[in-house]
């Protein structure tokens, strides 16, 4: 594998960078405090091909790479987890679902829209009782005719207010059989379809999480993608590619918190020296950039594998466990060496530190990555 960027990597990136710098930094912690969602930056987002970066051009998308997708995520996230979660919710989620296993006329009446940022995607498999436990969803499908009628809450959803389009996952067997859920398309606006309770949360507050509930929602059988009863099989190869979307989440918010303190640690004098030159910081630091390329190489690799259509389930399942507990530690670190002032709001390594936490848990728990994991290697 070649680790040296291409030259379109580096652009894209540049790209995401200068937008982060000028349309995100300056409002950070304005959204965070209010936990506004701000629509009109992922409508801006749309504009650069940010919205549907893996999506081909012939659906309206940019037609890149994973390698120029995780750096996207990667630089959005350093000035502001929150929006990197939006974005690579929408990418990875509700429109590559869709790309994935859409037919041609899901494809081009949904991708276009989803890809230019006309349309926000959510992605609805979690419930209040069953976030691990999948196959024991409540959330029911009853195909009436050539209708189906959904019935069930979601809940911790990402955009489940905001979002133009959801992907759903539905129980349309009996509890804990084999193939017992089914995939469909669900437009806002759909009678019985209605956004619930928003989440007040730690961290990642700009990312709108809320519950989807379906009170006896009606649809066409047009809007079930794929057959009936391969949601789960669906959503587990969703989730593949979504793993790298939050290892490169987590690298984003590690690489802001660790910049952010190398260069406080550089300019805060103690004892009539920075403190970057006492062992006990400097060696923080060491490890800090260490875990760091640790995690940005095992994303690499998950990419490398993806973009050749290669199984990557436990590499990808290594890069979010890894990464996501890195970004912890980092953010941790990093809180440390600001001393009292990465406590207080006036600096930005507590907002890193909040937002870390989350992405030990979305997508799948770490505990469950190394379920993951250890299956594989059993094999």
């Amino acid at each position: 594998m070649n680790f040296k960027q291409s030259e379109l990597t580096e652009q894209v990136a540049q790209t995401a960078k200068d937008f982060a710098q000028q349309h995100i930094k300056p409002h950070v912690m304005e959204w965070d405090e209010s936990q506004e969602f701000p629509v009109h930056v992922f409508k801006e987002l749309g504009k650069l091909g940010m919205m549907g970066m893996l999506v081909p051009e012939k659906y309206g998308g940019a037609g890149l790479s994973y390698f120029e997708y995780n750096a996207v995520i990667q630089e959005i996230s350093k000035v502001c987890g929150s929006i990197g979660l939006s974005l690579a919710a929408h990418n990875s989620l509700c429109t590559n679902h869709i790309l994935s296993f859409g037919n041609e006329e899901q494809k081009q009446k949904y991708l276009p829209k989803l890809a230019s940022g006309n349309f926000i995607g959510a992605w609805g498999l979690t419930e209040p009782n069953t976030g691990s436990d999948a196959g024991n969803m409540k959330t029911v499908a009853v195909q009436e005719g050539n209708e189906w009628v959904l019935n069930g809450t979601k809940s911790w959803i990402t955009h489940g207010k905001s979002g133009d389009v959801a992907v759903v996952i539905c129980r349309t067997g009996e509890p804990r059989t084999s193939n017992n859920a089914t995939a469909f398309i669900v437009e806002r606006g759909t009678k019985g379809f209605s956004a619930g309770k928003k989440e007040n949360k730690l961290g990642m507050r700009a990312s709108e999480t809320t519950e989807m509930i379906f009170d006896n929602c009606r649809i066409s059988d047009a809007q079930r993608m794929g057959n009936v009863g391969d949601g789960f099989k669906q959503a587990l190869k969703v989730l593949d590619g979504g793993r790298i979307s939050i290892a490169a989440l987590s690298i984003g918010i590690a690489k802001g918190a660790y910049e952010a303190a190398l260069q406080y640690s550089k300019e805060r004098h103690q004892f009539d020296q920075p403190i970057s030159n006492f062992q006990g910081i400097s060696f923080k630091l060491a490890d800090m950039a260490t875990e760091i390329m640790a995690s940005d190489l095992l994303v690499w690799q998950s990419c490398d594998l993806k973009n050749r259509g290669e199984k990557v389930t436990k590499q990808s399942a290594m890069a979010k466990y890894y990464a996501s507990e890195i970004a912890v530690k980092v953010a941790t670190d990093a809180v440390q060496i600001f001393g009292g002032y990465g406590y207080t709001k006036d600096f930005p390594v507590e907002k890193y530190y909040r937002d870390a936490k989350l992405c030990t848990i979305g997508e799948g728990t770490s505990e469950i990555q190394k379920v993951v994991i250890a299956r594989e290697v059993l094999q």
